[in-house]
């Protein structure tokens, strides 16, 4: 056992002292130590639950002979950061939470961890931590929240965003926006749709990482305790076994991920977060073979923002297992993958069932028959950029308007505001990237206010920042290069043409090669927006988004 390292022989005697300071007892030192990761908090509403599930995982760690200790993780709530300088500090944080799972566990000789996140960079960040470590590991979340309900009309976050648009447009009053205010968070979790959040919980479940039910279960359901205390229990079985994080995330495991990503319709940041997990796990993805797993995978969900279900209705239509029962039926996944049930892919698909094909379509009735997510490419994002494709109006996959260019999230929303957005703009925030940003801060303010304008079917917003989940329309996220590392959307200007193609995955500024020449000789970058703290620092280290934004 690796923690032997900390309680074994004389010279630990005092080692074992400290144990016992704790209240830890012979018996409990001489059994493997679990490490349990909470994200638990008083600011997340997905994680404000999480003491309970950690409670849980606690209980069937001791029930299969271990013993548990809890460390914390911190985690920020993208909603309650978005809009201000806060959101700077979101997607930062991931790398924040690998490193000190890192140490902790490596600082105190765990033998094996459970990971208890929820929320959006939490999920990929305590993944990236324990991918280093390479422990027997299992992830169990906290679930997600119920959806609000406002008159026989199911709600989630992405409409009171777009509610605020709608007062601003005078299609709604105060009045009914305090009734969403009331009633679109009823229950702690992780939001509704399909938004980040449940996008990287599903993903955990795909990856064989996460007991089935991980991705769906609801946060208010007893069975997610039940869930958490089989994951105590799945994890001492993987320390038995020797099965590690590693033998778990291979290449197959994220080809398969990135299948059910395209099927479900998931967040533009799976892109970011994806690549970043394999990173750290030594499996090399990247966006290219983002489009062609597109094309062959059809898209079955639409859940909120792209459709009006949400994750309870994945849930009762049986969940992530489900969806991919669908997929199998065309041999688009590897099943012979390990999973931390010990058993392959194969044999956990054997009892998933399709209970509500309105929910899940079958594959062979799909929305479209290409996934929910497009890598779009051309002199404008060379290195590629992100639409969430399933979530776009049909009339605006292809389309090709002037260019309103922003250097900040707060200028394009001022101007969105003073309605100097016109239908058939495009859109432009720039320098708001990992470098430029810093810290690539989702920008759900701005699309959602177009959407509660109207406007979602007639305005493209193309960034090199990136987008919530709970984003709708035809939003173009992490375009690379980055307009702070010189990439072509820093010289883009008001008025040039923009064409953009979510069919043929291309995307193209209209300005000919003299001009970009002279333009780039030309070229001030502004000032770095911090120049100061952790996110100067960030600014020195971080990647490109086609890279996942990781370190290198």
């Amino acid at each position: 056992m690796k923690s032997n390292s900390v309680k074994k022989g004389i010279a630990r005697a005092p080692h074992r002292s400290l144990l016992k300071a704790m209240g830890y007892t012979d018996e409990e030192i001489c059994r493997p130590f679990i490490g349990i990761v909470s994200a638990k908090s008083e600011i997340v509403p997905g994680h404000t639950h999480l003491d309970q599930i950690t409670e849980a995982v606690k209980a069937g760690v001791r029930i299969a002979g271990g013993t548990p200790i809890e460390v914390p993780a911190i985690g920020v709530c993208d909603g309650i950061a978005m809009g201000h300088a806060g959101m700077k500090y979101s997607l930062v944080t991931r790398e924040l939470i690998a490193d000190s799972i890192e140490c902790m566990a490596m600082a105190h000789g765990f033998d094996a961890l459970v990971l208890v996140p929820n929320c959006d960079k939490i999920v990929p960040g305590m993944l990236m931590g324990a991918a280093r470590l390479n422990l027997p590991t299992v992830v169990v979340s906290g679930g997600p929240m119920l959806a609000g309900k406002i008159g026989d009309k199911k709600v989630s976050l992405s409409l009171i965003f777009e509610a605020v648009g709608q007062v601003q447009a005078g299609k709604m009053t105060e009045a009914e926006l305090s009734e969403y205010e009331e009633k679109t968070c009823p229950t702690c979790g992780s939001c509704s749709g399909m938004f980040t959040a449940n996008s990287m919980n599903c993903m955990t479940e795909v990856l064989g990482i996460a007991l089935p039910g991980n991705g769906s279960i609801p946060a208010v359901y007893s069975e997610r305790i039940r869930l958490a205390k089989y994951t105590g229990m799945a994890v001492m079985k993987m320390l038995e076994k020797n099965i590690c994080i590693r033998d778990i995330l291979n290449k197959e495991a994220f080809l398969n991920a990135l299948t059910v990503d395209m099927a479900l319709g998931c967040s533009t940041n799976t892109m970011l977060h994806l690549p970043a997990i394999a990173h750290e796990s030594g499996v090399e993805i990247d966006l290219d073979i983002a489009n062609g797993i597109s094309n062959n995978t059809p898209n079955l969900c639409k859940l909120a923002p792209a459709g009006h279900h949400h994750m309870e209705d994945l849930y009762s239509a049986g969940g992530v297992m489900a969806v991919m029962k669908e997929l199998s039926h065309k041999n688009l996944l590897n099943e012979d993958i390990i999973t931390v049930t010990g058993e392959n892919l194969r044999s956990n698909l054997s009892v998933a069932e399709n209970k509500d094909t309105t929910v899940i379509r079958p594959v062979d009735a799909p929305y479209s028959k290409t996934g929910g997510i497009a890598v779009l490419k051309g002199n404008l994002a060379p290195n590629g950029c992100v639409v969430k494709r399933s979530a776009v109006a049909p009339e605006m996959l292809k389309h090709s308007g002037p260019a309103k260019v922003y250097n900040s999230e707060e200028d394009a929303s001022l101007a969105i505001a003073n309605g100097k957005i016109s239908k058939g703009d495009v859109l432009v925030i720039r320098y708001e990237g990992p470098k430029g940003g810093p810290g690539m801060r989702e920008m759900l303010s701005p699309t959602a206010t177009l959407a509660g304008m109207g406007l979602d079917k007639d305005v493209a917003l193309i960034t090199d920042g990136r987008f919530s989940g709970a984003t709708r329309g035809a939003s173009i996220g992490h375009v690379s290069p980055e307009a702070a590392e010189g990439g072509l959307i820093a010289i883009v200007e008001d008025g040039d043409i923009i064409s953009i193609d979510m069919n043929a995955c291309t995307i193209c500024l209209n300005v000919a090669e003299a001009d970009i020449a002279t333009r780039y000789k030309n070229l001030i970058h502004p000032e770095p927006k911090v120049k100061t703290g952790y996110l100067a620092r960030y600014a020195k280290l971080v990647t490109s988004a086609s890279t996942g934004a990781v370190f290198k």
